[in-house]
């Protein structure tokens, strides 16, 4: 293969955007894991078809990117390792034939191992599969294009948040959880506050190609404000999980992410416009939506505290 075919193809497999998925695994396999043994080979074969599926949701994305004008728009002092798109078509690595092509095989693996998950194992997976299927394209895709209208954010959240974490626990016990859907909010904060932090660095490309995120409709100072409040919201949640639902205190343990999630705050506050060249906060903010999840398992899985 040509050396630059799979450079492209690397990048549109970023592991860095792609732990999201395995984020929120882990939030429903814990949970699972509690109530009996987990099917090994049926949890691989979902992260197999959640990595597919992500794949070609980077793929496309890039085209429709690409096509806006945003990715060409940034600047070079601009640019990191976890914004400003893929670029395999700004560094010419794939063409736009390729790119395309890249995506339909990992869409049609991953539509395939879904298929599979359907008919072998939990056949109302396919609901919540094609609500994932239908939000993940909307994101990029026509005809709602999410993220240029303000709306990306919250596809993150109900994506990366509940909709993974149900399907991986509903097809582990053939049924969905309480539990699950509300450990699996703050995952989704935080990693759309990941995101966030993200759309910091493309501000002014997005702008030019209008792209409306809500960095780009707030502004770089307004919107570095509300990222402790996004913060807080998740904080708050797991807070109160015990006080609201069956789960023990232990879940406390997930705000081991607060450490991290208080310093990418920090820093964001104190230079709205340039903290992504000199600052860490990107790291910090990816640290943040890792640690939860840990946090999380380790709560559940040492202490059973799920009734």
């Amino acid at each position: 293969m040509n050396p630059l075919i799979r450079l492209g193809i690397w990048r549109l497999a970023d592991p860095k955007i792609s732990i999201t998925s395995a984020a929120s695994m882990t939030i429903g396999a814990s949970v699972a894991a509690l109530e009996a043994p987990l099917n090994w080979s049926w949890l691989l074969i979902t992260g197999v078809a959640f990595f597919c599926m992500e794949v070609a949701k980077n793929a496309w994305g890039d085209v429709y990117d690409y096509d806006s004008g945003t990715d060409l728009a940034v600047a070079p002092e601009d640019r990191t390792d976890f914004s400003g798109g893929k670029r395999v078509m700004v560094d010419n690595l794939l063409s736009r034939s390729q790119t395309w092509l890249v995506a339909a095989v990992f869409a049609a693996l991953g539509l395939t191992f879904g298929a599979l998950i359907v008919i072998r194992q939990e056949p109302h997976a396919l609901w919540i599969g094609i609500a994932g299927l239908l939000l993940g394209w909307s994101y990029h895709g026509p005809p709602l294009q999410l993220v240029y209208r303000g709306w990306g954010e919250l596809a993150v959240l109900l994506i990366d948040g509940p909709v993974i974490a149900l399907s991986t626990y509903l097809i582990q016990r053939h049924q969905l959880s309480l539990d699950v859907l509300l450990l699996s909010l703050p995952l989704g904060v935080f990693i759309t506050a990941f995101l966030w932090v993200n759309e910091f660095p493309d501000h002014d490309a997005d702008l030019a190609a209008d792209k409306r995120n809500l960095v780009v409709i707030l502004g770089r100072r307004r919107a570095s404000r509300l990222l402790p409040l996004i913060y807080l919201s998740g904080f708050l949640l797991l807070l109160v999980m015990p006080y609201i639902t069956q789960l023990d205190s232990a879940v406390w343990w997930g705000s081991i992410a607060l450490p991290t999630a208080g310093l990418a705050c920090y820093w964001t506050w104190q230079q709205p416009e340039t903290f992504y060249r000199h600052k860490p906060v990107q790291p910090l903010a990816l640290l943040t939506f890792i640690l939860y999840p840990i946090g999380i398992c380790a709560a559940l899985n040492f202490t059973g505290q799920i009734w």
